[in-house]
């Protein structure tokens, strides 16, 4: 039968709330045992939300319970490292939010602490899951588009006005490179490897941006003869925005929308919901092919979702030895060098070898 593990989860911000609680709350092999929320507030109280469970004020004194087996490190981005490093010299074992850490250094620093502890460590890139990537891989295993040689892959928004919290302020790990560029860049990673390239063009399109914070950036991927091309705005004002554009010899693949998981998990359902993750017909992508000489569009229906609670359930599978980690660190880690690589080219003004 397998062991159920005591969950700690170390933030009570939307990362938790949104992406997390739901998912191992569906889980069986997981128990939420602790939360470590800093300063809750009325309206945002962890020990009201769930009484039945310790709350935490520090990190470091909850990753010290001896019956915690695993924890969740879902903080700003500039305290992955230290925390996961201490979670994994604790003998826990370790999900981290994405971005895995500000540096590539310490992305390797903490696989190898996690392989000498012999403690399992996972990136919760959750991206993996979205329909339409899934929808694109499998339109890529099956040939559908032929040989690929450009691809587009965009996450573009409309907020001209610069918004409130520690996403918006610059710090390690900061900006959208970090925050949105880190599922995009994963995708293409896991998709088709590491580029023999990069090209990066990271900045602002705000028109008034006091703190300088980076929050557009479109990075150009040089593969052997593909060009893949991701982009994240925030001045895109689009009645639906784009999210792939895909040229291959024999076909090319439209997709506009976002998956619609997450405002799924903001209005309260879970995977294990009827028709959670389901795509809505509207949203299709097409496909253009040649019908004998002429080109001929169609819609091309998306697969049926794994859901992000995919992620948890092969995370709870591996905790009992049954599969391996949903997410190998080692694919995050190679991410955040690529986008140290961007942003030097950015700041050089030059295409970087990889």
């Amino acid at each position: 039968m397998p062991s159920r593990f005591n969950v700690g989860i170390i933030g009570y911000g939307m990362s938790a709330k949104v992406f997390h609680l739901p998912l191992i709350s569906v889980v069986p092999e997981f128990k939420l045992y602790a939360i470590v929320q800093r300063s809750p507030k009325p309206g945002d109280d962890a020990e009201k939300d769930y009484p039945e469970i310790k709350i935490y004020r520090s990190g470091e004194e909850m990753i010290r319970d001896k019956a915690v087996d695993v924890v969740l490190v879902l903080t700003t981005p500039g305290t992955h490292y230290d925390l996961t490093k201490l979670a994994l010299e604790s003998g826990k074992h370790v999900v981290v939010e994405k971005p895995f850490t500000p540096t590539s250094k310490e992305a390797h620093e903490l696989i190898a602490i996690a392989k000498k502890q012999q403690r399992l460590l996972t990136v919760y890139q959750n991206r993996r899951w979205d329909v339409d990537f899934l929808t694109l891989s499998e339109m890529i295993k099956n040939n559908t588009l032929g040989r690929i040689v450009e691809l587009e892959t965009h996450y573009d928004r409309y907020r001209p006005e610069v918004g409130t919290g520690w996403k918006t302020k610059p710090s390690p790990g900061g900006g959208v490179i970090y925050d949105l560029g880190t599922h995009l860049i994963d995708q293409l990673v896991f998709m088709f490897g590491i580029p023999s390239k990069i090209t990066g063009f990271i900045g602002s399109q705000r028109e008034h941006n006091p703190d300088g914070f980076e929050d557009s950036c479109t990075v150009l991927m040089h593969y052997d003869g593909m060009m893949a091309t991701m982009k994240a705005s925030v001045i895109s004002l689009e009645t639906a925005q784009l999210r792939y554009w895909v040229r291959g010899q024999k076909g090319s693949y439209k997709k506009y929308y976002l998956d619609g998981q997450e405002d799924e998990l903001k209005k309260g359902r879970k995977p294990g919901d009827p028709g959670f993750g389901v795509e809505p017909k509207e949203r299709y992508g097409t496909l253009t092919t040649m019908k004998g000489d002429i080109p001929s569009t169609t819609i091309y229906p998306t697969v049926e979702p794994r859901t992000y609670g995919a992620f948890y359930t092969q995370f709870a599978k591996a905790l009992n030895g049954q599969e391996e980690v949903p997410v190998h660190p080692e694919g995050p880690a190679a991410v955040i060098r690529l986008i140290e690589l961007a942003r030097q080219s950015s700041i050089e003004g030059r295409t970087l070898a990889v």
